[in-house]
C-alpha cells in the first residue's frame, strides 16, 4: 500500500518552491469567507511558514501538504488536516485547488488520499468538514468521498454583510470496509 499517492496525484509536504502557488492560494479573496485569513499573508510570512511545516502534526495540531500531479509534477492545490485531536481521534479536512483544475476529479483523489492516510496511518476515527450550504460542489465532493450531513451549524460564517449555515459532514473509519467500498 503506498499512501498519499494514485496514479493521478500525490499529497506531499511543502517546499519552499511552493511558495508563489501558497501565496496565490492564500491570499485569494473569494475564498476567506470559509477559513480565518482576514487579512493578506506577505510572501515573508508564507516563507516562515513553510520553513516551520516539517513540525510534526502532534506539534502544529495540522498537517498541510501540496498536491501535485504525476504526469507533469505540478502543483495544484493544499489540502488540510487541521484541529487534529489524537485523544479523540479525529481532525477536520480541508481543500484548495487553483479554479483550473476544478472538476477533473483531483480534488476527489486527493480528499480519498488524505482520508486513507488519517485512518491508516494517524489511526483516526472520524474526519469532519464544515461546508457552506451554498457550496453546491463542496458538498458533492466530500458526499462522493464517504462523507455524511451530520448536523448543521447555523448562522456560523459572515459574507458581507450576511450570514451563511454550514453544512457538518462527517466520515467515520469503518475497519470492515475501505474506503473505496471493498
Amino acid at each position: 500500500m503506498i499512501l498519499l499517492q494514485n496514479e493521478h496525484i500525490r499529497l506531499r509536504a511543502l517546499e519552499p518552491e511552493d511558495l508563489e502557488l501558497l501565496y496565490r492560494l492564500e491570499n485569494d479573496t473569494s475564498v476567506w469567507n470559509v477559513g480565518h485569513t482576514l487579512a493578506p499573508y506577505s510572501r515573508y510570512v508564507l516563507k516562515q511558514y513553510i520553513a516551520e511545516s516539517h513540525r510534526d502534526i502532534y506539534d502544529l495540531k495540522q498537517l498541510r501538504l501540496i498536491i501535485e500531479l504525476n504526469a507533469t509534477g505540478q502543483a495544484v492545490g493544499l489540502i488540510d488536516l487541521f484541529d487534529f485531536d489524537p485523544h479523540h481521534r479525529r481532525a477536520g479536512t480541508g481543500i484548495l485547488l487553483e479554479r483550473a483544475y476544478w472538476g477533473n476529479g483531483i480534488a476527489t483523489d486527493a480528499l480519498l488520499l488524505l482520508s486513507e492516510y488519517a485512518f491508516s496511518f494517524l489511526k483516526l476515527h472520524q474526519l469532519y468538514a464544515h461546508v457552506p450550504v451554498e457550496n453546491k460542489a463542496s458538498h458533492a465532493l466530500y458526499a462522493r468521498c464517504g462523507y455524511t450531513v451530520t448536523g448543521k451549524l447555523t448562522d456560523w460564517l459572515v459574507d458581507g454583510e450576511s450570514f451563511q449555515d454550514v453544512l457538518v459532514m462527517q466520515l467515520f473509519f469503518n475497519s470492515s470496509k475501505d474506503l473505496s467500498g471493498n
